[in-house]
């Protein structure tokens, strides 16, 4: 989609720090928008030398000439003069930080941020997480206007897609930055020409909210007495990071594919079964999970028959 011409006029800032935010920077330039500074993350050391490390928004905004902002602090009075000075009529804000009201309310047309979910469903920091963990046959994007409390804006526009049995949070994320990145350059359009009508959140009665907080890793421990799907939607939707795990003769498994057989284990829960050379399975409370794709303390990860040629169970 290329702008109108109204578009094309608006001075927009976009913030934004992981490979998710790039290609919605990249649909923006595209499109046709005149970008008038990118905010990122500062540079972090990373990797065994420690070096500093560009954002993946920041790489591309130097690689296509913008100008760059990196704030350690978003409420310094000398970084938000700075953004002020940018001038800017709209700003976008995907996969980074939560604004002060200083920052998200200083353009007249304010702030819009594309979500990884189709809000209300799954407010929060791991939206994409949290939908395949809970088994969600569809999810979607959100375009919505930042206020006060996270996630809560009137909503622009929503697209949704199915979510396969097999999904992972993975393939979820690239569906979705493909699906937002075009969403979003509909929204910046629809905003300037005036053809989108700003829609309250809200949740009906009977609705069920689902909630999307932070990972942390008492999450990605596994517990096999849970039913097999449960389990097998926990491996989904913490692959490819940071990984669902359990544990093996007392060294960390983490598992990043599996299966999910229906038929009642002949083992009890948690137990393994395994011919040694293609299958490692594990007992869960109505069923057993196949193993596929695994990674044990201190290897790399690799799929079941090559980690099965090299181990040696006790």
């Amino acid at each position: 989609m290329i702008f109108s011409d109204a578009a094309k006029q608006l001075r927009i800032v976009f913030m934004g720090t992981p490979e998710f935010a790039v290609a919605s920077l990249d649909a923006l330039l595209k499109a046709g928008a005149t970008i008038a500074g990118v905010i990122t993350a500062p540079d972090k050391p990373a990797g065994r030398g420690m070096e500093l490390q560009q954002s993946a928004v920041k790489k591309y905004a130097v690689d296509n000439g913008l100008r760059v902002l990196q704030p350690e602090k978003l409420k310094d009075p000398v970084f938000q003069e700075k953004l002020r000075q940018l001038n800017a009529d709209l700003q976008i804000c995907v996969a980074f930080r939560m604004l002060p009201e200083t920052v998200w309310n200083m353009p007249p047309m304010g702030t819009i941020n594309l979500h990884g979910s189709l809000l209300p469903q799954y407010r929060g920091a791991a939206p994409i997480n949290w939908a395949v963990i809970n088994g969600e046959k569809e999810t979607g994007v959100t375009t919505f206007k930042l206020q006060h409390a996270i996630d809560t804006g009137n909503i622009l526009l929503q697209e949704s897609f199915p979510v396969g049995a097999d999904d992972t949070a993975g393939i979820v994320h690239d569906t979705m930055k493909a699906i937002g990145a075009r969403l979003l350059v509909k929204t910046v359009d629809g905003l300037a020409t005036g053809t989108i009508t700003e829609t309250p959140q809200t949740i009906a009665p009977n609705e069920t909210i689902h909630h999307a907080p932070k990972i942390f890793t008492e999450t990605c421990l596994i517990h096999f007495d849970n039913p097999v799907k449960a389990v097998h939607d926990l491996v989904r939707g913490l692959a490819p990071y940071p990984g669902a795990f359990t544990f093996l003769n007392g060294k960390k498994l983490k598992i990043f594919k599996a299966t999910a057989q229906y038929t009642i284990p002949n083992v009890p829960v948690g137990e393994y079964q395994t011919d040694g050379k293609t299958f490692l399975s594990v007992a869960c409370a109505d069923g057993l999970l196949d193993l596929k794709e695994v990674q044990l303390e201190g290897k790399k990860k690799m799929a079941i028959e090559d980690f099965l040629r090299g181990y040696q169970f006790k």
